[in-house]
């Protein structure tokens, strides 16, 4: 009978398991990354994470567009 018992323990520390990475799924990678995504680009919309990778992408996908006043500093 030892065996039916061990079975017992396995299958409710298997469900805990379970249970535990159900919660965790609640904080996906996507909704972090999305959150991530501060700077909208005026004229075509795009989302970058940072100032930097904003200026860049301004400079080379709009080179005759003025300048925002956001990244005139950096």
């Amino acid at each position: 009978m030892a065996r039916g018992h061990q079975k017992i323990q396995s299958q409710q520390k298997n469900q805990q398991k379970k249970d535990k990475m159900a919660k965790g799924k609640g904080c996906s990678q996507k909704a972090a990354a999305k959150a991530a995504l501060i700077h909208q680009c005026p004229v075509c919309k795009s989302q970058m994470p940072d100032p930097k990778t904003f200026k860049q992408h301004f400079e080379s996908k709009h080179p005759k567009s003025p300048l925002p006043e956001e990244l005139k500093d950096i």
